[in-house]
């Protein structure tokens, strides 16, 4: 149900922008636009002005805002809406990636290469530590888009061939990959590796998650800030963690 309602918001947002504008032109940044529909599917829902800013939409009930970096320009919007009503952060996170480019003269695109990296949630990590503060209020929820997408860059670089410092355009959404809500501690555990030890430091979260060694130290910055893991000692300069199910806020 939830890939018919996103294949809905891709086709009402994407369809529409091309045919109007085409490829390189598009106003909206795309993934904002889709999620925005998905989330809110009433139009009439969208850039709704609320105690002294806009949000991407207001239901009457909640909020919802579309962020893809620099959580930490949330928090004047935060510290307005939060006592008025739930808020969700949304966080697009590219899974899979095609990349097409743009001819700037011509308008020719290439046909997709797919990139050998995979996204995955813990990239947002780094954009909580911006509103760490925050984390532990009940009525803020984070939702991770798992995405596959399409991203268009103009042959513009400075390679041989343009694509090395090549400007990113815009990425368009092809399949929504997984969701993964965060509304309380519980949650947060659901992203520990099940495969770490029962004690472990930031090396064996890295080597677990797959992910390197600041992305690891962040990650168990806010796990332990959240209350899903608890430092028991040190190991050298490390800390050494445990996972703690006993969720201190639901």
């Amino acid at each position: 149900m939830e890939n018919i309602h996103f294949d809905e918001a891709c086709s009402r947002v994407i369809h529409q922008n091309v045919k109007r504008a085409g490829i390189g032109t598009l106003a909206e940044k795309t993934i904002h636009a889709v999620l925005k529909h998905y989330y809110a599917p009433d139009i009439t829902h969208h850039e709704k002005k609320l105690a002294g800013f806009v949000a991407d939409a207001y239901t009457g009930r909640e909020i919802f805002e579309i962020q893809t970096r620099n959580f930490n320009t949330l928090r004047r919007k935060l510290d307005a809406f939060l006592p008025l009503c739930d808020v969700n952060i949304v966080y697009p996170v590219a899974h899979t990636k095609y990349l097409r480019y743009i001819d700037p003269l011509t308008g020719e695109v290439t046909a997709p290469r797919k990139s050998p990296k995979h996204g995955s949630c813990y990239a947002i990590f780094p954009e909580l530590y911006r509103i760490k503060t925050y984390l532990d209020n009940k009525h803020l929820h984070i939702h991770i888009a798992l995405l596959d997408v399409e991203e268009y860059r103009f042959l513009d670089g400075f390679s041989k061939n343009k694509r090395k410092g090549a400007t990113k355009n815009d990425s368009l959404p092809l399949h929504l990959y997984d969701e993964v809500t965060i509304n309380n501690t519980d949650d947060y555990v659901r992203l520990i590796p099940d495969n770490l030890p029962e004690q472990f430091t930031s090396k064996d979260f890295k080597k677990s998650a797959h992910v390197n060694q600041p992305l690891a130290n962040v990650s168990l910055n806010i796990l332990n800030f959240v209350g899903a893991v608890r430092r028991v000692g040190k190991q050298g300069n490390l800390y050494i963690y445990e996972k703690n199910n006993g969720a201190p806020y639901a």
